[in-house]
């Protein structure tokens, strides 16, 4: 288990590995352009070739990159629709050129109508972006928290579209926040475990890449994406320390995508505690 951050690469994606070893950050989260818009991105060989230098030097492992917030395969306008594949498919390649695992996105949102008059749309166009794209590189659907008819917030759900997509590229990430705001009670050692049988019926451990560490600002089940420092939340210190120590997450990367003590993003305090746990777990670094 590597315990990890996302961090900014204002400057260029190499300037990335900087922050992340600033604050102790064992692998790392990036955004490859501004969340919020439609950009390429697409980078400079120059800029990929200093990136793949500093990934060799550095004490950064794993790397994943973060899909833009606009992104929804489920859009009834095909322009939104086309717009989202091609950020997907464009993310992909530079994931590729950059030598990054892979595209972590928020599958998007169904607007009330449900999963069923959505489901053969989203599998298509998950299809279209894996056969678009370097087989070196992962299609990372992240769960949600529920809130807005977004896709996702139940195991079974991401399970359905991944058998329907049927390619081993296809992975899940695990946001802990989300889930608890979805129902499923990690705070406990009874929840964590109907949690993770669960996950294993439906998704599959093996297709377990990542995990964004994050405790919750609402309560379980309230539906909303609403993020916490780790220890702060109702799923606590003592939830994570046994996160941290369950089986289905001992070699997988945690990402924290937390406020920060300073409101200023991920930091080395929220790390450490993720370092404290894992080594009162003992769990191998």
């Amino acid at each position: 288990m590597k315990a990890g951050a996302h961090v900014s690469t204002a400057g260029g994606p190499a300037t990335g590995f900087e922050r992340a070893e600033a604050i102790g950050a064992e692998a790392m989260q990036i955004f490859l352009t501004p969340p919020q818009q439609w950009r390429s991105s697409k980078v400079e060989e120059s800029d990929a070739e200093k990136f793949r230098a500093r990934h060799t030097d550095s004490a950064v492992g794993e790397v994943f990159v973060h899909g833009v917030y606009l992104i929804n395969l489920a859009a009834s306008d095909s322009v939104m629709l086309q717009r989202s594949t091609s950020s997907l498919k464009s993310a992909m390649l530079t994931c590729s050129q950059l030598g990054v695992q892979g595209v972590i996105f928020h599958l998007g949102s169904h607007k009330g109508t449900g999963l069923d008059s959505v489901f053969e749309q989203i599998c298509v166009a998950c299809s279209h972006v894996i056969e678009s794209t370097p087989e070196d590189v992962q299609l990372i659907l992240e769960n949600s928290a529920g809130s807005g008819g977004t896709i996702g917030s139940s195991f079974a759900d991401l399970g359905r579209i991944m058998r329907e997509v049927g390619s081993n590229r296809v992975k899940v990430c695990l946001d802990t926040q989300h889930s608890y705001a979805a129902g499923y009670d990690l705070a406990t050692a009874e929840g964590l475990e109907i949690a993770m049988t669960e996950f294993d019926k439906e998704v599959g451990l093996e297709n377990l890449v990542v995990v964004h560490a994050n405790d919750s600002k609402v309560e379980l089940g309230a539906g909303r994406d609403r993020h916490e420092n780790i220890g702060l939340g109702p799923i606590g210190r003592e939830g994570f320390a046994r996160i941290v120590a369950h089986p289905a997450f001992r070699e997988v990367p945690f990402l924290l995508e937390v406020p920060g003590l300073d409101g200023k993003g991920p930091d080395k305090p929220n790390v450490d505690i993720l370092k404290e746990l894992r080594a009162e777990a003992g769990v191998p670094e």
